[in-house]
């Protein structure tokens, strides 16, 4: 294989990792998107439960909008379950399930970056490769 081809396979292969990082940093983001609305869900059943019984509080309803409200029983809580599906659970057991969920996406969240740091070593290999080549043509 000559230079030319070399080096124009070598830019190919920097323009893909290229797109796979822009992909994996747009799951991060979305991954820690996700974390923070979990954590959120923590917090607020964690200070609902110390809350008493009957009080008025503020629900979130989402885009910024809240509706009045009084909690009648906070002992049984709402929790998706996957697929559209909830199932009623105690306060502690949703925030068990809360806190397993935001370890979940906290591995995810690393595998991913674990993907993209690899890619990056990768593309750094191939672009001082491209580096030493165009070096050498400025020899000749």
């Amino acid at each position: 294989m000559n230079q030319e081809d070399e080096l124009t396979k070598y830019m190919y292969l920097i323009e893909q990792y290229k797109e796979q990082i822009n992909t994996l940093e747009s799951q991060a983001q979305y991954l820690q998107a996700a974390i923070i609305d979990y954590n959120k869900a923590k917090i607020t059943l964690e200070q609902l439960d110390k809350s008493d019984k009957d009080k008025e509080i503020l629900f979130p309803i989402g885009g910024g909008s809240f509706v009045e409200g009084k909690t009648t029983n906070k002992s049984k809580i709402l929790i998706d379950i996957g697929a559209g599906l909830v199932t009623e659970k105690k306060t502690d057991e949703a925030v068990k399930k809360i806190e397993k969920r935001i370890e979940e996406l906290n591995n995810s969240q690393q595998k991913i970056t674990d993907m993209m740091q690899q890619l990056q070593d990768e593309a750094t290999q191939i672009t001082n490769k491209v580096q030493k080549i165009y070096e050498e043509n400025q020899k000749k």
